[in-house]
Formats: C-alpha cells, sequence, structure tokens
C-alpha cells in the first residue's frame, strides 16, 4: 500500500496539532511548515513511525528572506526520504533574523552534521547542541556568512579581478 499524503498529514496533525501546517503537494514532494521549537520530536517522530519510516535525510539546507518580517527572515529545509515506499518529504522551518538558532538533529541523523556546519558556514544559523558548529568551507577567520543576501558580491579591494589581467581594457576605443 502506497503512504499518502493524507496519511501522513493526519498522523502529523494528530500528534502535533498547530505546530505543523501549511501541507501542500509541490510536484512530487509533499511538503509542510512546522514550528522551530518542534523540530527535534517531529524528526524523531517521522523517523520512528512504523508506518511513515521516512529513514533518510536527503538534505537540509538554510534560506535567507530579507524582505521578510523579523520571525521569518530565515529559514532551514529539511527533505526526508523513505525508501520503502519512495516517498519524499520537506519541512520548512522559519526561524528570528535577528537570532537565527534551531536544535540540531545530528544525534538523529548523522549525515546532518557536515549539512548543519555547512548552513551554520553559509547562513549562519545557530544549531543548538551540534557536536562542532565550526566553519566547515570558508576560512575560520570570516566574519559575515556570504549566503545571506547583505553579503557584498564582489570585494572592491580585490585585485586579482582586475580587468587588466584578463587582456581587457576599461578605456573605450
Amino acid at each position: 500500500m502506497a503512504l499518502e499524503n493524507t496519511l501522513i498529514q493526519d498522523k502529523l496533525t494528530e500528534t502535533f496539532n498547530n505546530d505543523v501546517f501549511n501541507f501542500q503537494q509541490e510536484r512530487d514532494i509533499f511538503s509542510l511548515e512546522a514550528s522551530a521549537d518542534k523540530i527535534t520530536p517531529l524528526i524523531l517522530f517521522l523517523k520512528n513511525d512504523p508506518e511513515l519510516k521516512f529513514h533518510f535525510l536527503t538534505d537540509l539546507c538554510g534560506i535567507h528572506y530579507p524582505d521578510n518580517e523579523s520571525e521569518r527572515q530565515f529559514a532551514v529545509v529539511y527533505h526526508l526520504h523513505n525508501w520503502y515506499e519512495n516517498k519524499r518529504l520537506k519541512i520548512k522551518v522559519f526561524l528570528n533574523g535577528e537570532k537565527p538558532e534551531i536544535k540540531s538533529v545530528s544525534n538523529i541523523f548523522l549525515s546532518s552534521n557536515w549539512m548543519e556546519r555547512e548552513t551554520f558556514d553559509f547562513y549562519g544559523i545557530n544549531f543548538i547542541g551540534h557536536p562542532q558548529l565550526k566553519r566547515i568551507l570558508n576560512m575560520d577567520e570570516m566574519v559575515s556568512h556570504p549566503m545571506r543576501k547583505e553579503f557584498p558580491m564582489e570585494d572592491s579591494g580585490r585585485t586579482d579581478k582586475d580587468d587588466r589581467f584578463f587582456g581587457r581594457t576599461t578605456t573605450n576605443c
């Protein structure tokens, strides 16, 4: 028997009430939004429920929405997969822009360790309880987070991007 969206939605709303909402089918992925303070029990429930069996975390990433109100400026998106039924699920959790933080799920899915570090590195989202939350791809000395929309597109002080080095001139001929 195929895992139906209605079963997922019913089980989640029965267990988490208003902390899960905005259920919708987006192409081939069933998606929902959840409250940030319920992410750990929600992920545990989805993984351990004998009917749902979302045993695989495909992806975890961040998003910056600078034009949203402060309570919804950042989001963390979780993609889960039930391999038995080949069913995918997307969970989006919005975070406060002034202090973006959420509990780590690295104790539930070990694969999230690297993904949470990458999200921290690029967006500055703090994953509470992460065993080693530090930069993973950028230099430790960096004070900004390059995937935030306020991050400058180009460093004006760089000389290695000077057009003269590429055989181009800035004068009109």
